[in-house]
């Protein structure tokens, strides 16, 4: 079997193990686990520490299992939080599952006839319990001096937000999971990032003193950039894997602006790239920094894994588009994909066919009156579907309409309005 300790070490994701023996151990086949909180209806960037975690085991023959806390979502883990997260309903939680499991489904294999993947929710089990029946069953196993000592709880008890009895019993019940897998799925790894080690290592301590079995964790470096900013944020806003929330283009772009002195530790961490070719990206750089070449191989190889090729090509395409290619070439359905996220307006052939671009301009909220627009166009700034529009008095045709359907407007460098034909 592939040594998968030496693969997680060599790329940058791994921190600690709870005991040296965990490498001999995982000589042979067994189960390890992950949790994803259901927070959001999607995953973010920053899950795919954990995901290429899981991944790698289950390249290397183990047996990847996801659980999605749908029971601790409804509490909130205090780890790595200044403040109590807003609760869930238990509503909430199901769309969001949902979603999770659509996101984990395009990283993991759930067919692999040798170690399939399988997703879990953990509210499948501690949904059973009565109060009485968690505290007799569970909460009897553990000290409360050694829960007070955890660094996350003391951060929160002495800062002015406190904690809450509901995040305090978080680490209980994820101690539970670990137990309820060991016993239901052969788990014997749980794998986290490095603000889960207490709860990782309060299951290994509930399971050795309930079933007197050996447990094992790891778990992966905090991933920021060189400015200290956690990975996965883009200007305060999360990147999300799935495009609804964060455009094809987005996505791709985030990666794109990787800077330099980051780009090959994440390609070691969130690509599958050989690290003979990332060795050779990084000596490209050296020779060429203003080509970015390591930074394009980066988004293509994150957007192909988490889009597919159709999103990828949907990202380069709008990234020509959206740096002032024209569009030929681009379908009307890739376009508005392209331009899912900039202002739109629908207007009927009545409204467009036969009239001038200004009007149409105008109609479609590009320019406040038509006097702007022709100002915007005697000075070279007005274009029609990538093209400098010199005569914007001109009568719009129907095939000035990408397959009859859209066109493209821009003002300037960087305004953009999509024009929908219907009707």
């Amino acid at each position: 079997m592939p040594n998968v300790l030496e693969t997680l070490q060599a790329r940058g994701l791994f921190e600690a193990a709870t005991d040296e023996a965990l490498g001999r151990f995982l000589e042979q086949p067994t189960a390890v686990y992950a949790g994803f909180d259901p927070t959001s209806d999607a995953l973010q960037v920053g899950n795919f520490v954990a995901i290429m975690g899981l991944a790698h085991f289950q390249r290397a023959g183990h047996r990847p299992i996801a659980l999605v806390g749908g029971a601790t979502g409804l509490i909130g883990d205090p780890s790595g939080k200044s403040t109590e997260r807003a609760l869930l309903s238990p509503e909430q939680v199901e769309r969001h599952l949902a979603g999770i499991r659509e996101n984990l489904s395009r990283f993991l294999d759930f067919d692999d006839p040798r170690a399939p993947a399988r997703i879990v929710n953990n509210y499948d089990w501690i949904g059973r319990f009565t109060y009485l029946e968690f505290l007799r069953e569970v909460g009897k196993h553990f000290r409360v001096g050694a829960m007070l000592a955890r660094e996350c709880v003391r951060k929160r008890l002495e800062s002015e937000s406190g904690l809450s009895y509901a995040e305090f019993s978080y680490q209980l019940i994820q101690a539970y999971d670990f137990l309820h897998l060991y016993d239901t799925q052969g788990v014997r790894v749980q794998i986290g990032g490095s603000d889960q080690w207490g709860n990782i290592t309060a299951g290994i301590e509930l399971i050795r003193r309930l079933r007197g079995g050996e447990a094992y964790g790891l778990t992966f470096p905090l991933v920021c950039d060189s400015h200290g900013q956690k990975f996965g944020k883009s200007e305060g806003n999360a990147i999300y894997l799935d495009a609804r929330r964060t455009s094809y283009y987005d996505f791709y772009q985030f990666f794109i602006r990787t800077e330099d002195a980051d780009v090959i530790r994440f390609l070691k961490i969130f690509t599958f790239l050989p690290l003979e070719e990332i060795a050779a990206l990084e000596e490209a750089m050296k020779r060429q920094p203003e080509a970015r070449i390591p930074q394009r191989r980066l988004a293509e190889e994150m957007t192909r894994m988490v889009h597919g090729a159709r999103g990828l090509r949907i990202a380069q395409e709008a990234s020509r588009v959206l740096f002032g290619g024209e569009v030929e070439g681009v379908s009307a359905d890739d376009l508005m994909a392209i331009f899912a996220h900039v202002p739109s307006k629908t207007l009927s052939p009545a409204e467009a066919i036969g009239a001038t671009a200004t009007e149409v301009a105008v109609r479609a909220g590009l320019g406040a009156s038509k006097g702007e627009v022709r100002r915007l166009a005697q000075g070279g700034g007005f274009y029609w579907n990538g093209r400098r529009l010199t005569d914007p008095e001109q009568r719009v045709r129907a095939d000035d309409f990408i397959e009859g359907r859209v066109a493209v407007l821009r003002a300037g460098r960087k305004q953009f309005t999509l024009v929908r034909l219907e009707g």
